[in-house]
């Protein structure tokens, strides 16, 4: 059994004042998968998909990896804008989540197969 003894802050989420401990070595999304939490919506955890958008409201963070200016402009990080899966914490973190987690390859509403038999689909081969 492994023992994590890397120096952990705690992070929270301010729209539902649930925390998590996140090693400051780890990205403030890989914290809170590690623990198995659900709160910052999770996308390809790389940065390039911008799901895990968040704004540090209180804390320091510092960066793991560049940010998409996809996602997040030199102007929105300047105001505490960020991706969850680029930055690690520096010191304890609040942060608020941006936005809900979407399909990033298509608009358009999912269809779904109905699985409803039909006469032709349940006929078996002896009886035809």
């Amino acid at each position: 059994m492994f023992l994590d003894t890397r120096p952990k802050v705690d992070v929270c989420i301010a729209q539902t004042g649930e925390s998590y401990l996140c090693a400051t070595d780890e990205s403030l999304l890989r914290g809170m998968l590690r623990l198995g939490r659900k709160g910052i919506p999770a996308g390809c955890v790389n940065g390039g998909c911008g799901v895990c958008k968040v704004r540090i409201v209180d804390g320091t963070v510092a960066s793991i990896g560049p940010v998409s200016r996809a996602h997040v402009s030199v102007e929105e990080e300047q105001c505490g804008f960020t991706l969850a899966c680029r930055v690690a914490p520096a010191s304890a973190v609040r942060l608020e989540v941006i936005g809900k987690l979407e399909k990033p390859f298509s608009k358009r509403p999912a269809m779904v197969a109905s699985h409803v038999p039909t006469p032709q689909a349940t006929r078996h081969e002896g009886d035809m």
